[in-house]
């Protein structure tokens, strides 16, 4: 009976999975958030005999589905971007401003203050560092409905410049997710190592030279690489058969998933920037072509599957021992984070005089408070545990395992039921700016 309800169960949040973004549009209420209830529900039926929700008996597993979610995810996102990156060109690294302040400044500000914060409860320095970085950045895996729609395709032959991104709040938050998720491991590895090491000083230097700078400039080389010889194969062959684009096949973005990050990790570096760069770089090399569409309509489909999976795990968990071990401080943790840090890291990190000639050098005061909030915790966290804890013996293990279920849970929950309100407040906001630009 059990196996026949786990059928229905899973029937219906697969079901679910695929009408509820267009049914949750203008409710208060995300698709994660009901997805994460018939988790919950799953949770409450009998499990057959023998079998636990536990994470440490399932340590490998959680790291490779975690990991192929978040892979998946950060493809889609590098294919939906518009607006281009060109390395030589001082105005386009200005348009990505805002990104490089909520990297640069946001993220590590939320690092420090959590480990900070949990490292004040009592909690040991290497695990409260573990936490701070698991949970610093923004999800590209639940955090889609404060993300770009996908790519906007024209005819061939039309210039770059005539597509980009209207939305800023949409694309910061887009492009943070992409890139935060790679920059995030030199603190992962940083805890692994104060772990296994000790103290900071027998491992800093070679840290910050491999780990810092080493493997992420690996990661966005490979991707990079990856990105341009892809773009070749698909667009530029001599001859027109031969070229996956016109012939359409989709299944190819994940082949360039695949290559991008096992030639990134086998290189040593990041795979995660890896990804993201090589979605970007193909996305750069026919910027107008549908067949961006046609990868990134692909990819979506299976992120909802592999998100469907990972959040009835994580609603099933929660009702049979996941959060056994949460206590106070991780009630605290998950407040402070979402209600506190997220917002005002994100805050300090965009300010700045918005310039309507370039729209990147700041945001308006609304836009500023959207993107800083919604600083959505997820899949990459349960992929960063799962990674580190298997990697070496965390104090508080377990704890640490409920504490990033409560914020996961919490974030879902917060931000799910925020996201349309808000988002709808901020276009109302912005068609009453236009209305009076208009009329002055």
């Amino acid at each position: 009976m059990a196996v026949d309800m786990t059928w229905l169960l899973g029937g219906v949040a697969l079901l679910l999975a695929v009408f509820l973004p267009t049914l949750v549009r203008s409710v208060p209420i995300s698709t994660p958030l009901v997805l994460l209830g018939v988790g919950v529900l799953f949770g409450l039926m009998p499990l057959p005999e023998g079998f636990s929700l536990d994470p440490a008996m399932h340590n490998t597993f959680l790291v490779h589905a975690a990991e192929a979610t978040v892979l998946v995810a950060l493809m889609g996102v590098g294919l939906a971007l518009d607006r281009p990156l060109r390395l030589r060109h001082g105005s386009s690294w200005r348009a990505w401003a805002a990104t490089w302040r909520l990297l640069g400044v946001a993220m590590p500000l939320c690092i420090a203050a959590v480990a900070l914060l949990g490292w004040g409860m009592g909690i040991a320095a290497p695990t409260a560092l573990l936490l701070g970085a698991a949970l610093a950045p923004t999800d590209p895996v639940l955090a889609s409905d404060v993300q770009v729609a996908g790519p906007e395709t024209q005819e061939m032959g039309v210039g770059d410049e005539e597509i980009d991104e209207s939305d800023e709040v949409r694309f910061a938050l887009t492009s943070e997710a992409g890139l935060n998720d790679g920059l995030a491991f030199p603190f992962i590895y940083a805890a692994i190592a104060w772990t296994m090491e000790g103290a900071p000083s027998h491992w800093a230097l070679k840290w910050i030279g491999w780990d810092l700078i080493g493997k992420v400039a690996i990661g966005a080389a490979g991707g990079a690489l990856v990105g341009w010889v892809l773009g070749k194969l698909f667009f530029r062959l001599p001859h027109k058969q031969y070229r996956l684009a016109d012939a359409g096949e989709p299944l190819a973005a994940l082949a360039a998933i695949m290559t991008a990050y096992g030639l990134t990790e086998v290189a040593g570096g990041y795979g995660f920037l890896a990804v993201f760069v090589c979605g970007l770089v193909l996305r750069a090399s026919e910027r107008g072509h549908s067949y961006h569409a046609d990868m990134h309509s692909f990819i979506e489909r299976l992120e909802q599957i592999l998100t469907l999976l990972m959040l009835l795990l994580l609603g099933a968990s929660a009702t049979n021992g996941l959060l056994a071990h949460a206590d106070w401080r991780s009630v605290v943790i998950a407040l402070v984070l979402i209600f506190l840090i997220r917002p005002a890291s994100g805050w300090i990190s965009l300010a700045g005089r918005r310039d309507d000639t370039d729209r990147a050098v700041g945001l308006t005061s609304q836009e500023r408070w959207v993107t800083a909030f919604f600083g959505v915790r997820g899949i990459g966290t349960v992929f960063y545990v799962a990674y580190a804890t298997g990697k070496a013996s965390f104090d508080g293990a377990e704890w640490l395992w409920s504490t990033v279920a409560v914020v996961m849970i919490a974030s879902v929950v917060v931000h799910g039921i925020a996201v349309t309100p808000a988002m709808n407040w901020l276009e109302r906001h912005r068609t009453n700016h236009r209305r009076a630009l208009a009329d002055a």
